[in-house]
């Protein structure tokens, strides 16, 4: 898509979307693309532990650049300068702060220590076996200074995981703190636990005792996003919008980008689950 073409379908987002006024006139809009992503086959196509590897090697991504995508909230919402000054809306600022502890600092694993989410999923890839070299070399460029589409470029990352997190960026990018917001809560933390939950009762009956630390993962996925961040997310972006109307009709484009290109993330994997897995596995 052309920036020309892609302003244009921004645009007419915003005329049509130009009502919305609260969180549930958002939900309604963007409930088709929900149900098409919860219901996508994906999740019913990881038959063997190569197929499982498959998924890890590529789903990593988007467990990194959600990190990058809540980061880049905190960052909108709060003062991370020095020197420090209040910033932001109160409320907005301790509903980000307490995401940001629960997903870069949860608990390790058997209560040991502390570790971020990405970490634990790394820890989930090494014990099944899955390919880290690939995802482990793109954070090496990042910490080195690279650019993110630069290092996308040239680590070899996976062309659907290269394509989820360019999207992810563009929306970053933007720096528009209701798309971003929209983008977080109703393209991640919202669905996580419809995507995951029976995912997670597949694996733990075919393949619990090598695959713990993942479904461990995705059980905390499931129950922090479902009970406790998913709604913590849901009254930051209403509090992000009030109720006007094109700061509604702006969190509408990033819902509904990031659903999208969740879609075609997933749609992307399992392609290539099932096909020539040692081809696939060199690559990813």
């Amino acid at each position: 898509m052309t920036s020309r073409s892609h302003d244009s379908g921004l645009a007419f987002s915003l005329r049509m979307t130009a009502q919305l006024r609260s969180l549930a006139d958002l939900q309604h809009s963007i409930q088709p693309l929900r149900a098409q992503l919860v219901a996508h086959p994906v999740y019913t196509r990881l038959n063997d532990m190569e197929d499982v590897r498959t998924f890890m090697s590529q789903h990593v991504y988007a467990v990194w650049d959600f990190m990058s995508l809540l980061k880049a909230l905190q960052k909108e919402i709060t003062c991370v300068d020095v020197p420090w000054v209040p910033r932001g809306d109160a409320t907005a600022r301790r509903l980000i702060n307490e995401i940001v502890v629960g997903e870069e600092s949860d608990e390790g694993l058997g209560g040991q220590g502390y570790t971020s989410h990405f970490e634990l999923y790394l820890a989930a890839m090494q014990q099944c076996g899955a390919n880290t070299a690939t995802i482990q070399g793109f954070i090496e460029r990042l910490k080195s200074g690279e650019s993110v589409p630069s290092a996308l470029a040239r680590a070899h990352v996976p062309a659907a995981a290269r394509f989820f997190v360019g999207e992810t960026w563009r929306i970053v990018e933007s720096r528009s703190l209701p798309r971003i917001a929209a983008a977080f809560t109703l393209g991640r933390e919202d669905v996580i636990p419809d995507m995951f939950t029976r995912l997670v009762q597949d694996l733990s009956r075919t393949h619990a005792g090598s695959l713990s630390i993942l479904i461990d993962y995705l059980e905390r996925h499931i129950h922090l996003d479902g009970e406790r961040h998913g709604p913590m997310a849901a009254r930051m972006l209403e509090s992000i919008c009030g109720d006007d109307p094109a700061r509604w009709a702006e969190a509408e484009i990033g819902a509904s980008a990031a659903i999208r290109a969740r879609i075609a993330f997933w749609t992307g994997v399992t392609e290539c689950v099932g096909t020539d897995k040692q081809s696939v596995g060199a690559h990813s």
